[in-house]
């Protein structure tokens, strides 16, 4: 399998930063967590991050290794964490099959959203679980306690601001005295329809609660009445898709969401005259085979919207999937169900003897001999 995410591109964000960021700096103000992003980013694997040389203990070949910025919004530094994840939550999970769910809001509560982002941000991720848990809970339905990993996105494959969650839901849960595994039935879960109209009232009632409690700042002009009202006039959008795949497949679907940042370096075409071309999806294949262009200074604006508040969680755990319940209800679980947990291959391991599992590749083999091992030798701190 080829690795792509993990090799050099001839186009990079960092790049992109480090050409035309003085230019957007100019016309814009960052605040001091998406200034230390862009600083990393434009640092990360340079001399900037500093690092130290490497030898081959066969025949000497010397190179200069530089150390990685390790950001949460790099591009460059989240395909191990997101294979380590995936490995890590195959532990974690029940066998099965799973459903994929996406909870969205409407652009018009997207000022707000920015404003606020650890507090809307929040009550996302709390009236997405609340309302699906109760729903999976009625016995018209699932009737049974279930649970999700959830997942919070803010953009669109265009780099629009557009916050949602994405939550990956076993096919069945634990009966209200958990003692029965209760499927679910010939791929349906829970009307969509209907979730969605729990989710917008309760979403609106707590998000009115907050204006009321002056918690949240209003973007200047707003009515809060008339935001109310604007909001139940609109569908919320809420998809449930199976994913018609057991756990280690739907994982490998949803790690494509995870330790995952707004654009990729294999996304950007072209990099040429102040201008920022690169590949979008496509609504209606799913494929990333279309071109936008957009002004450097632009690109960077779009980008720099999705750095998240600092030490807020982007993935969570709920119900019987979370922490807390675990290991006891999972333990009964397995026991209902008779399957068997899969075990970690790569927790544990540091970020060389992952890649090696995982690609196959020895990182620390000679690119000059082929045979000989590369090991630190000079500090290099002076870079």
């Amino acid at each position: 399998m080829e690795h792509t995410e993990n090799k050099p591109h001839r186009n990079e964000l960092g790049d992109i930063l480090r050409e035309h960021a003085a230019d957007f700096l100019s016309g814009h103000t960052l605040c001091p967590v998406q200034l230390k992003a862009m600083q990393d980013i434009m640092g990360c694997r340079t001399a900037q991050m500093k690092g130290h040389l490497v030898q081959c203990d066969r025949c000497g070949y010397r190179e200069q290794s530089y150390n990685s910025c390790r950001n949460r919004h790099c591009n460059k530094c989240q395909y191990i964490r997101q294979q380590v994840w995936a490995d890590s939550l195959k532990g974690r999970l029940l066998p099965g099959k799973y459903f994929h769910l996406v909870f969205t809001v409407p652009d018009s509560l997207n000022p707000l959203f920015y404003l606020n982002q650890q507090e809307c941000y929040g009550l996302l991720f709390k009236v997405a679980w609340s309302a699906l848990k109760d729903l999976c809970a009625n016995p018209r339905f699932l009737g049974a306690q279930t649970g999700a990993v959830a997942v919070l996105h803010t953009w669109s494959s265009t780099l629009v601001y557009h916050p949602h969650v994405h939550m990956l839901v076993p096919a069945g849960g634990l009966s209200e005295d958990g003692m029965e595994w209760i499927r679910s039935k010939d791929g349906f879960l829970i009307p969509a329809k209907t979730l969605s109209k729990i989710y917008r009232a309760r979403f609106c009632d707590r998000l009115q609660k907050l204006i009321d409690n002056k918690t949240l700042k209003l973007p200047e002009g707003t009515n809060p009445k008339v935001l109310r009202e604007s909001l139940f006039k609109k569908d919320w959008v809420v998809d449930v898709k199976k994913t018609g795949k057991a756990v280690d497949r739907a994982l490998e679907y949803l790690a494509r969401y995870t330790n995952r940042v707004a654009i990729s370096n294999q996304r950007i075409v072209n990099v040429a005259n102040g201008q920022v071309t690169f590949r979008y999806k496509d609504a209606k294949t799913g494929y990333y085979n279309r071109e936008m262009t957009l002004t450097a200074v632009e690109f960077i604006r779009r980008f720099m919207q999705h750095i998240l508040p600092p030490g807020f969680y982007k993935i969570r755990y709920f119900g019987i999937l979370a922490s807390i319940n675990s290991p006891g209800k999972k333990e009964q679980c397995l026991a209902l169900t008779d399957k068997q947990q899969y075990v970690s291959q790569l927790e544990g391991l540091n970020a060389y003897e992952a890649w090696s599992l995982i690609s196959g590749n020895n990182p620390s083999l000679c690119k000059k001999c082929k045979t000989g091992r590369m090991k630190p030798t000079i500090l290099n701190n002076s870079a």
